[in-house]
Parts: structure tokens; sequence; C-alpha cells
């Protein structure tokens, strides 16, 4: 239990370091003069810079059993690079930051995934999902409170000393928990060989040709497309306007949106166990479309009134995806021995659209305003969910009963190729 509980805390405190800066970073740099254009671009590239390193990093987690090392030396790189932002806000800067914090986000997540499912199996993978979530939402919660506290006594600055004393509690709780209740056979989606077996990892050609987690990486792929961006533009939108200070009311939106999460991760969870992961799935992306159009009428009536119905939204999908995403790789790849080389490959997905979005709202909200960057990113997700059902919409079925911690859902493999 204790290593349960270093778990939930771990979650906790890793919520405000994975992340980096978030959306606190356009508005940090919009205050240094930069134009909507210029942050979106550094995004852009910082993110797809670090976005070739996640697939390495999940099959990293797959060989390793220092796994909690991993998340010790990820949340020490991204308080430093996010340190060097603070002292030095200049282009080449920024944007070589933001690409070492890519790297470490690359690590952090499949290392807290494999955890995980070391310490609970497939069998309570999909519960404890669902709670890992809940404490990671109550954490950036916490967060985004002392962040708009902080930022509106002290600067926008004492929101990076924050993120440092985030990734301390980070560091202290994953020491809490115990090297030997990690299986790290369960870790890596391996399937319980029988007496005098021998099980190998599945071949990286059978990983990159399966047709269902290629349809969940593109799927996730456009989903960030059109989300990533719409938090920090929205939150650049009411600073353009003047809705008021600018620590306050990005800490706002966060809290918001992170506040619906938390029951939407744990109803996430109950309907993975009961119906599957694509009602899900199509939930989370039904939510972005018609949180453009608000986000969009809000722009041109009133942004603040706008706040509530735009980032409860945010909240739903991000809520439901952060439990179905690993939940969905976990099903398909069970027994294959690469569930975070998989789940690195769903990231880099993750990470290409979340990367090309804010390049792609900057950009719109430039030339043609916000409402018409927020209108684009929310028609993205209509697109996602064509072509989550067109590729046969897997992770729709529930597991079956099992009482083995290592017990392989409904499609597992039973491959043992090396």
């Amino acid at each position: 239990m204790s290593s349960l509980a270093g778990l939930a805390a771990l979650n906790l405190f890793l919520s405000d370091v994975r992340d980096g800066l978030g959306p606190f970073l356009g508005v940090f740099l919009q205050q240094k003069q930069w134009s909507p254009g210029e942050i979106g671009l550094v995004m852009t590239i910082g993110g797809l810079a670090g976005m070739v390193a996640t697939i390495p990093m999940g099959a990293l987690v797959d060989s390793s059993r220092a796994k909690r090392t991993i998340v010790i030396c990820g949340s020490a790189v991204v308080i430093a690079a996010s340190m060097a932002i603070l002292l030095a806000p200049h282009f080449a800067v920024v944007t070589l930051a933001q690409a070492v914090n890519g790297i470490a986000a690359a690590a952090l997540g499949p290392a807290v995934a494999g955890i995980t499912l070391g310490l609970v199996g497939a069998a309570g993978f999909d519960r404890q999902l669902g709670r890992n979530e809940a404490f990671n939402h109550a954490g950036n919660i916490i967060a985004a409170i002392l962040a708009g506290v902080l930022g509106w006594w002290l600067g926008l600055p004492a929101v990076f000393a924050l993120m440092a004393a985030m990734a301390v509690g980070s560091v202290l709780s994953v020491l809490s928990i115990r090297p030997g209740d990690i299986d790290h056979e369960a870790a890596r989606g391996m399937a319980r060989a029988a007496p005098g077996e021998e099980r190998g990892a599945e071949g990286w050609r059978g990983l990159l040709s399966d047709r269902r987690l290629l349809t969940v990486a593109f799927t996730m792929g456009l989903f960030h497309l059109g989300n990533a961006a719409m938090l920090p533009l929205f939150g650049q939108g009411m600073v353009a306007r003047g809705a008021g200070d600018p620590s306050t009311l990005t800490a706002l939106t966060v809290v918001v949106a992170q506040a619906t999460m938390i029951p939407m991760a744990l109803m996430a969870a109950r309907l993975a166990q009961s119906r599957g992961y694509r009602l899900v799935l199509l939930m989370a992306l039904a939510a972005l479309p018609v949180r453009g159009l608000i986000a969009a009428a809000a722009t041109q009536w009133d942004i603040g009134l706008g706040l509530y119905p735009v980032q409860i939204l945010d909240g739903v999908g991000a809520g439901l995806l952060g439990v179905a995403t690993p939940g969905i790789v976990a099903r398909i790849l069970q027994g294959s021995g690469r569930f975070n080389a998989g789940l690195g490959l769903v990231m880099t997905a993750q990470g290409i659209g979340a990367a090309l979005s804010t390049s792609l709202a900057g950009f719109i909200a430039q030339s043609a305003g916000y409402a018409a960057a927020f209108l684009v990113l929310g028609a993205v997700a209509l697109v996602a969910a064509l072509a989550y059902l067109l590729g046969g919409a897997p992770g729709g079925d529930a597991p079956a009963a099992s009482g083995g911690a290592s017990a392989i859902a409904p499609g597992a493999r039973t491959k043992t190729a090396a």
C-alpha cells in the first residue's frame, strides 16, 4: 500500500512538472513582447525536436529496471530548462529549452505508466489509471491556484519557483515506491510465461505494422492538433482584450479544466471496465468542436463569460483521454512486451499534433483573428473521429474477468518473437 500511496503522490506532484510551463509560457512570452506567431513557432520547433525522442524513451522504459531514476532525471531536466527560459527569454534559448522539455516529458509519461502497470498488473490497470489521473488533475489544480496567487503577488517568475518545489515533491514521492514492488515484466506488457517457456518481446516490425495501434496514434495526433493550442490561445485572447491580471486568469482557466478532469477520469475508468474504450474516446472527440464554437463566440462577445464552458469542455476531453490513451495501448499490446514503446509511438503522434497546433493557431490568430483560430481547431476533432471510426475504432471491448495480475485482455498477442 505504501508504494501505491507513493504512486498517488508522484502523480500529484509530477502534474506541474512534466508539462513544463504549459499555458503560462505563452503569457510569459507575451509579456516579453512576443507576437502570437512567434510564440506558436517556438513551441512548435521545440515540440517537434522533443517528439523525436518519444519512441526511444518508451523503448528505454521497457528495457530498464531503473524506472524511478528515469522519473528523477526527467524532473530535474524540466526544471533546469524552465529556469533557462526565465533567465534568458530569447528565441534560441527558449527553443532549445522547449526541445529539452519535450525529451524529458517523453520519458516521464511512459515511466509513470510502466511503474503503474508494474505495480498493479493488467487486471488492475484501468482502475489505477483513473486514480492516477484524478491525483494528476488535483495536483494541477493546487499548482494553478498557487501559481495564480504567487503570480499576482510576486509576478510570473514565481511560477518557476513553484515548479521547482513540485519537482522536489515528485522526487521524494518516486523514492517512496519500493523497487521490489514493481514487476518489470508486467510493466512492459509481457505475458506471464509458462514453466520452462521463454518469452521475448515482439519485434519492431509487428509493432509498427499494427493497424489498431496506428489508428489510435493517428486519432490522438489529430485530437491534439485541435486541442493543444486552445487553452494557451484562450489565455492570450483574454490578455489581449485586457480581461484582467494574466497570471490569475491563466490559473483560472487551468483550475476550471482540471476540476472537471477529476470526475471525468474516474468515469472513464469505470466505462472502460464495463463497456471498453470506444465510447470514452468518442465522447472526448465530441467535446472539442463544441468547445471551439463557444470559444470563438466568446472572443466576439464576452470572453470572461465563455471561460467556464470552454474550460469545462477541455476537462471533459482531456480527462477522458488521460485514461483512454494508455488503457487502449495496454489492451492492444498486452503480451507483446512493447507496451511503453507502443505508448511512445502514440505519444509521438500526440507530440506532432500538439507542436503543429500551437503554430497553426498562432498564425491563424495573427492573420484572421482568435475566433477563426478556435473554429479551425475545433473542426480538426471531427476529422479525428472520422479517422478513428474508419480505422475500426479499436479498444471497444471490455476486459474479460480475471484475477491474475498479468491477465491478458481480449485480442492479446500470442507471438513470442524477439
